[in-house]
């Protein structure tokens, strides 16, 4: 199956993952959309442990930046955006997004199956969402169990899940778990909507209480869930620092040319240049791109994946890049490295080599070698 990307989306890179700048509505509105388009739409729901885990794991890090929804589940997230000046706005949960949509009128009803949690707790949660008739109706449930996720990914498991023939999948199984086992077995699932939503299938089971909402929108949902299950007090401190550094590393020195350039002085325009032969696509980028300067490339982004091949982009020329474009370089790589083509970022000064890093996306700068040289087109 073809990886689904879309550069049209309003997204932009935070702490080295790109979120989608979107509301709870606008959430529910996507979900049952691709639902009843029958459209492949894997819904990511970071947080700031999310973002600590994805930089030393490659691997669900990756499982994110495939997703065609990352939200903004944390208000961590939501509180470096409106520092940045950046769009994510508003904090929209997995939870929340699921409790909006079982009070959903709309029809049709969403099916869901439950994949994951202890034993018992999915079955309690289908039974209460089937009894209240709501915009979502259980249509299965597994426990695996603790065990491995390829023990998890047999033929007959996944044969059980599809005869179900649910609309949306449910997973909890630990967010670095449940991301792996998406990421293995997306392709095999009949259901067009799948999410990792971890406490969700306790919260609707109701075995565990979620915080009540001024708790939710002050950021300190983390207080309540803590003394719901203590457990998670140790998670919550490592996150906490490893927050602080990227502050510190990252996010205030964004901030600071932030500063530097909202008077309107650096007004420079955008070009893209782009180039096709028969096996590679090259792309020249020159001056800023952002704000409204990143539509362009956006659609050489998009031109670039239709033409299929390898793709080249010269960074000589450009001079800064913000959040959005970060995202869309994200975006672009992940694309690449699902179909086994190249991605190749060359040219890059120090000055934008920092940039990336700031945005915590440099990596993207040093996965690939430079190709040879190619005659006619961009030289």
């Amino acid at each position: 199956m073809e990886p689904l990307v879309d550069f049209s989306r309003n997204v932009v890179s935070l702490l080295g993952l790109p979120f989608d700048a979107v509301t709870m509505q606008e959430a529910v509105d996507r979900v049952r959309a691709a639902a009843r388009h029958r459209i492949p739409f894997l819904v990511s729901t970071a947080n700031l442990n999310f973002a600590v885990a994805a930089r030393t794991d490659r691997a669900f890090r990756d499982s994110v930046i495939h997703s065609q929804l990352c939200l903004a589940d944390g208000m961590p997230i939501v509180w470096v955006s409106r520092l940045l000046g950046l769009p994510v706005r508003e904090r929209v949960s997995g939870a929340g997004l699921f409790e909006a949509l079982c009070a959903a009128t709309a029809e049709p009803t969403l099916k869901v199956f439950f994949f994951g949690g202890p034993d018992g707790v999915a079955q309690a949660a289908c039974e209460r969402i089937n009894r209240r008739q709501g915009g979502v109706e259980c249509v299965g449930f597994e426990s695996p169990g603790f065990v491995s996720v390829e023990a998890m990914s047999g033929e007959e498991c996944i044969q059980r899940i599809n005869r179900a023939q649910p609309d949306f999948i449910v997973v909890s199984l630990g967010a670095k778990k449940g991301q792996a086992w998406i990421e293995r077995n997306r392709a095999r699932l009949d259901a067009p909507v799948i999410s990792h939503l971890g406490a969700v299938v306790n919260f609707a089971a109701g075995t565990v209480r979620r915080a009540p909402r001024w708790l939710q929108h002050t950021g300190l949902e983390w207080l309540w869930r803590v003394k719901e299950e203590p457990g998670l007090w140790r998670r919550y401190a490592h996150d906490a620092l490893a927050f602080a550094r990227m502050l510190v590393a990252e996010v205030l020195p964004l901030w600071w040319q932030g500063l530097g350039t909202r008077d309107g002085r650096d007004i420079v325009p955008a070009t893209v240049d782009c180039a096709a032969s028969a096996s590679s696509f090259r792309i020249r980028l020159a001056g800023v791109f952002d704000g409204a300067r990143v539509d362009n490339l956006r659609r050489a982004f998009a031109d670039a994946v239709a033409a299929t091949g390898n793709i080249s982009v010269d960074l000589s020329d450009v001079r800064r890049i913000d959040a959005a474009a970060a995202a869309l370089f994200l975006l672009l790589s992940a694309r690449q490295r699902d179909t086994g083509e190249r991605l190749d970022l060359r040219g890059a000064s120090p000055v934008l080599r920092r940039q990336f890093r700031y945005h915590h996306v440099e990596s993207l700068l040093d996965d690939v070698q430079s190709p040879p040289p190619q005659p006619g087109g961009l030289s």
